[in-house]
């Protein structure tokens, strides 16, 4: 195994007093395979501004000007992430959802028209995914 060693020792991130963070599972499973740039712009500076219940009422106008975004494509943006359950939205409020389990399931998968994993396909094979 690879012995790992910080580039730059004095620089290692710890997390902040403020509550803000990514969680892994964006990648892990999934999520972020379905979002735009935009969106995942958007997504970003979400949990980076919302407090400890996910929430953030910064202005459309607001983040247009530091996501150098126009209106239309955030109003785009934020539609894409209602859809993959990351946010929800009622104006003024944002709130940054809880991650759920593996957005790209087999249903997902099919109607994508995405190949399937083998272990799903042995999964439905023996009555596990329906």
């Amino acid at each position: 195994m690879t012995r790992k060693f910080p580039i730059c020792p004095d620089r290692i991130r710890t997390i902040p007093e403020q509550f803000s963070w990514v969680d892994h599972r964006l990648v892990r499973d999934h999520h972020i395979e379905l979002l735009s740039h935009e969106a995942a712009a958007l997504y970003l500076f979400l949990i980076t501004v919302a407090d400890c219940q996910g929430l953030s009422y910064y202005s459309d106008a607001s983040m247009c000007e530091r996501l150098s975004m126009d209106v239309p494509t955030l109003a785009v943006a934020r539609i894409c992430l209602a859809k993959a359950g990351l946010v929800a939205y009622k104006k003024p409020l944002y709130q940054v959802l809880t991650l759920g389990g593996r957005t790209l399931d087999s249903k997902r998968r099919r109607a994508a028209g995405e190949p399937m994993v083998i272990a799903e396909i042995f999964k439905g094979l023996a009555g596990g995914v329906r």
